[in-house]
């Protein structure tokens, strides 16, 4: 039973007022009061559904955090570096935007106060001087035939000597009649990927066949470091041949065996006549095709060795009795080191009497 003061509530909020002014229901009330009881009812049930979507956003916020912090703690140092780099690269986005814009209106304020250049011979210096280009009738060969000898990373290797190759024979000032043969397998796949531009090589004879088949035998010299004949001249009627292959020296004397099969000549570089090297004599491909190019614009084997040779050779000029250049200054710099002594004295300039003979 319900308490009496209740009950009055209760029936007042449902009997009229002299002040209400909707209408009075069929049950004895006010349509105007049950629209406030309804109004209510609505405000009740909107804050509860309000309160279950905080609730449900706290959660997701909750999981979305702890999701966030076990991916950070799942991943590595060098990846935690690499976000990190990469949250720092979009933060200067702008700056980087601002500091282009400003070079570009440098560079805008810079062409306008320049002089204007007097017509004539005054060339501009952003050109470069064209040289005298004199093609010469000696060919190069790169022979493609040991595609199937390397590893995949190797034939991309090879591609990018002979790309180098391509490059140097095209600025060189007496360019080479360059052949490419027995192109195929891997190593066309690698090029028909990563340079599509090479179809339209100029200056270029590409074939699929063997240089056998291109080129007259007799004309033929197969360049290899184990070749026992050294190469002293260049003779402009012949087709010098490079072997096209990358195999970190897993294939030990194998173009030298296939020029003695095939019937040609073969021939080293005289290397041994100029240059003392740390490492093994094997060159790649694109330096032993820029050292010809050096030697035909220069005409000497030692400048066109030093060079092209990369540092990592440990070139060290000899001279023709053998000795090794950099030994004797050591040797100089010991007898001058202490001038007073007398048989120093006698010995002084000894070591360079085989440079005048």
């Amino acid at each position: 039973m319900q308490p009496v003061g209740s009950l009055q509530r209760a029936a007042n909020k449902l009997t009229p007022t002299a002040s209400c002014q909707g209408g009075i229901s069929e049950a004895g009330s006010c349509h105007h009061c049950l629209s406030h009881m309804a109004d209510d009812g609505e405000k009740g049930e909107g804050s509860a559904r309000q309160h279950n979507e905080n609730g449900d956003n706290d959660k997701k916020n909750r999981s979305s955090n702890g999701e966030s912090a076990a991916e950070n703690q799942a991943l590595s140092k060098r990846q935690r570096k690499k976000l990190l780099k990469q949250q720092k690269w979009e933060e200067d986005r702008d700056l980087r935007k601002q500091r282009r814009k400003e070079k570009k209106q440098q560079r805008r304020l810079q062409r306008q106060n320049r002089e204007v250049e007097p017509e004539g011979d005054c060339q501009s210096p952003r050109k470069r001087p064209r040289r005298e280009v004199t093609p010469s009738s000696l060919r190069l060969v790169v022979d493609c035939s040991f595609d199937s000898l390397m590893l995949i990373k190797d034939v991309r290797k090879l591609h990018k000597q002979i790309q180098r190759c391509y490059a140097e024979n095209r600025r060189a000032v007496r360019p080479v009649q360059f052949y490419l043969t027995s192109l195929g397998g891997q190593l066309k796949q690698s090029m028909d990927e990563k340079d599509k531009g090479w179809v339209n090589w100029k200056d270029i004879t590409i074939k699929t066949d063997h240089y056998c088949e291109v080129v007259a035998k007799e004309d033929l010299v197969y360049l290899t470091s184990d070749s026992p004949d050294v190469l002293e001249e260049l003779d402009q009627k012949k087709a010098y041949v490079i072997g096209g292959l990358v195999d970190h020296n897993h294939h030990k004397g194998i173009t030298f065996e296939r020029a003695k099969e095939l019937g040609i000549d073969h021939a080293q570089l005289p290397l041994n006549s100029f240059v003392k090297m740390n490492s093994r004599k094997v060159l790649a491909v694109n330096h032993v095709f820029e050292i010809i190019l050096a030697f035909l614009e220069k005409g000497s084997w030692k400048e066109a060795f030093f060079t092209i040779l990369p540092q990592r050779k440990g070139a060290v000029a000899v001279y023709q009795d053998g000795t090794i250049i950099q030994e004797k200054e050591e040797k100089d710099s010991d007898t001058d080191s202490d001038p007073d002594t007398p048989e120093q004295t006698e010995t002084k300039n000894e070591p360079f009497a085989s440079m005048d003979t």
